[in-house]
């Protein structure tokens, strides 16, 4: 009997993952405790922030909200970071979390929108390096005045819209019913290379625009939060922040479009797939059966979609609340006014972003511990120390490197602060504060590309529904964000370096 119930406890923890990977984290739970009663909590700390990133490059395996969450549990047990400490962090990023809650929820129910616009786009353009162009430009311009997470959201919602028609008609399900798309096993033999072709082809344009996004937000007050955190702290208003940053993100974002053509053009890194002929025709049939199906009804609601979505983007670009309160008048309006009054069908629409809401909970726990534990003071104080025309350039490169496995808005506060006080204690110029500032802001937002926990829209793109559809792993977005990180990274320094 006690066999049995060991057995089964084995079995539900953490569910249907590799055992390999089950003993990995026991064995993490095991080796913390022992590193932190010996080396002490700052090499525990780091430990952990190792294994947390683990969690997230297994993210197919299974969801980091359980594994990680065993691991902040335990740190906060073993007092590395307290739950007040975690509770301020929530506190201060509030606005991503409200966000997370409500605007993900809104797009959802623009999807219907989306798919017709994008299947226009998808349909209409027929080189694929045009088409990558296009997503990255147009993400990298709408996060320069709305918010990345939004604008992933959008492409994320298209995308799944796509490869639940396909995937649908291709098992001899009806694609404007609700069934399983996310098992190939009723998929005939002859869809399956297709399948995979397509596969390759969302993978690239999820990676073009998620880029997009950091190329975009790098340029403006609003892009990013801690564009708005620095600019508040430096006293710059809208055309001042872009003025300043202009010498290091407008060379940068062109070289960043080009990176995206070369790309496509030469198939390096997992790019360059072409959309398969019958995927085409299968989308191409949907659209005009859509199209030619359409009630009055679904007119209307297409309408009011279009206008919910004029709405969002007017209040977006002025600011008149936060993200996550216009994302619930988005709900309310398009439900209001589309005839959708049952709670199973609001709900419904808030499945995609808990899961990540709850993730980003157990991020902001480590960034919680690294603030606790000072891991990055050393860094932060050695770099401060260096000649001043050296700080520039190496406070890039030490905020990109921090930024790729924290919280690019902590570190952005973290730099910020320990600058400003070192010239306010008159260590340094108004200029060369001023240049510190741009390369903190720069930092933080070209080279954290490199990894998904580096940038938040790579890290809910991570951990979306549409990851494990299109087999888009931790591993696979490193390597594909790969020559954007060089680029981005290089000529970034180099501008930071030279020409500020």
């Amino acid at each position: 009997m006690s066999g049995s119930m060991a057995q089964a406890f084995a079995q539900n923890f953490l569910g249907h993952s590799p055992r390999w990977y089950k003993a990995t984290i026991v064995g993490f739970l095991i080796l913390n405790a022992l590193v932190f009663f010996t080396l002490g909590p700052v090499a525990t700390s780091w430990l952990l922030v190792l294994e947390f990133i683990f969690t997230l490059a297994m993210a197919l395996k299974c969801y980091p909200l359980m594994p990680g969450g065993l691991l902040l549990i335990e740190a906060l047990l073993l007092k590395m970071t307290t739950p007040q400490a975690l509770y301020d962090e929530l506190v201060h990023n509030f606005p991503v979390i409200l966000l997370l809650m409500f605007m993900v929820a809104g797009i959802y129910f623009m999807k219907d929108l989306l798919l017709y616009l994008f299947s226009r786009l998808l349909l209409g353009v027929r080189s694929k390096a045009v088409l990558s162009l296009m997503f990255c430009f147009l993400s990298a311009f709408l996060s320069a005045f709305l918010d990345a997470l939004t604008v992933t959201a959008v492409i994320i919602s298209a995308a799944v819209g796509f490869y639940s028609v396909y995937h649908r008609v291709a098992s001899g399900n009806d694609p404007r019913k609700d069934s399983e798309f996310g098992d190939d096993r009723h998929l005939a033999t002859l869809h399956h290379d297709d399948l995979e072709q397509f596969r390759a082809f969302l993978r690239s344009l999820l990676m073009h625009g998620a880029v997009g996004t950091a190329l975009g937000g790098v340029c403006t007050l609003v892009g990013e939060p801690q564009n708005l955190l620095i600019g508040h702290e430096m006293g710059w208003h809208f055309g001042e922040f872009f003025q300043k940053v202009a010498p290091v993100s407008l060379p940068v974002l062109v070289a960043g479009l080009v990176t995206c053509v070369l790309l496509e053009k030469l198939r390096w890194f997992g790019y360059g797939t072409l959309l398969p002929d019958n995927v085409r025709a299968i989308l191409a049939n949907y659209a005009a059966e859509d199209n030619a199906e359409r009630t009055v009804r679904q007119r209307a609601a297409l309408l009011v979609q279009s206008a919910a979505a004029l709405i969002l983007i007017g209040c977006l670009a002025f600011h008149v609340a936060e993200v996550g309160l216009i994302g619930l008048m988005v709900i309310v309006l398009i439900t209001a006014f589309t005839g959708i009054t049952d709670e199973h069908r609001l709900g419904s629409a808030f499945k995609e972003a808990m899961p990540f809401t709850a993730l980003l909970v157990v991020f902001f726990a480590v960034v919680a511990m690294i603030h606790d534990q000072q891991l990055f003071a050393p860094l932060i104080q050695w770099v401060l120390a260096l000649p001043f025309e050296q700080q520039p350039g190496m406070l890039f490169i030490a905020n990109g490197l921090l930024s790729a496995i924290s919280d690019n808005v902590f570190v952005a506060t973290i730099y910020i602060t320990e600058v400003k006080q070192a010239f306010l204690a008159g260590n340094m110029s108004r200029e060369h504060f001023e240049t510190l500032a741009i390369a903190i802001n720069t930092g933080t937002n070209l080279p954290s590309v490199a990894t998904p926990n580096g940038q938040a829209a790579f890290l809910f793109l991570l951990t979306s529904a549409i990851a494990p559809l299109v087999r888009l792993s931790y591993g696979r977005m490193v390597w594909m964000a790969l020559p954007y990180t060089f680029v981005m990274g290089l000529l970034g320094w180099y501008a930071v370096s030279y020409w500020l």
